[in-house]
């Protein structure tokens, strides 16, 4: 059904939710409901449907901070924090960018096999390196690919 929801496609399953700290608070009401009940009520269905689902989430923002400032509602901010994993930003593991960097070459390969830049230079791995990424690993994936599909040569210099 073209309809199904995330929620009941995830049954049995892990459903990822990205960026849990941008939903307003009436829907962060609904997600509490099918963490806490198992169940959800589909949009244009008549009845609840009951969920067995693993969630993770994920966020940028401090969530104990908008639990404080009341941007984010503190039962479901204990419900989804049973194991919290905090990644540091890009710019306070520089070491990862060189595997990251490899990692989205070999992602945008399959797009276009006849148009593909075998490696990077030196020079560009370093000023790769040298950047702060405010925008994290998606900003450094942009940047990888945009720099892939406009390569002129087999190397990103």
């Amino acid at each position: 059904d073209k309809h199904t929801g995330k929620f009941v496609e995830a049954h049995s399953g892990t459903l990822f939710l990205d960026e849990i700290g941008d939903l307003p608070l009436d829907v962060q009401v609904k997600l509490l409901r099918a963490v806490q009940e198992g169940e959800v009520d589909p949009v244009g269905g008549r009845s609840t449907v009951k969920v067995d689902i693993r969630l993770i989430s994920a966020t940028h923002r401090n969530l104990l901070q908008q639990v404080k400032d009341g941007r984010f509602r503190e039962d479901l901010f204990y419900r989804l924090n049973v194991y919290p994993i905090f990644v540091p930003p890009l710019r306070d593991r520089r070491d990862d960018i060189p595997y990251l960097v490899r990692h989205f070459m070999e992602k945008v390969a399959p797009a276009d096999p006849r148009h593909r830049p075998q490696g990077i230079s030196a020079r560009a791995l370093a000023m790769l390196q040298a950047y702060d990424w405010p925008g994290n690993i998606r900003q450094l994936e942009n940047a990888v690919f945009r720099a892939s599909v406009l390569a002129e040569s087999e190397l990103l210099t």
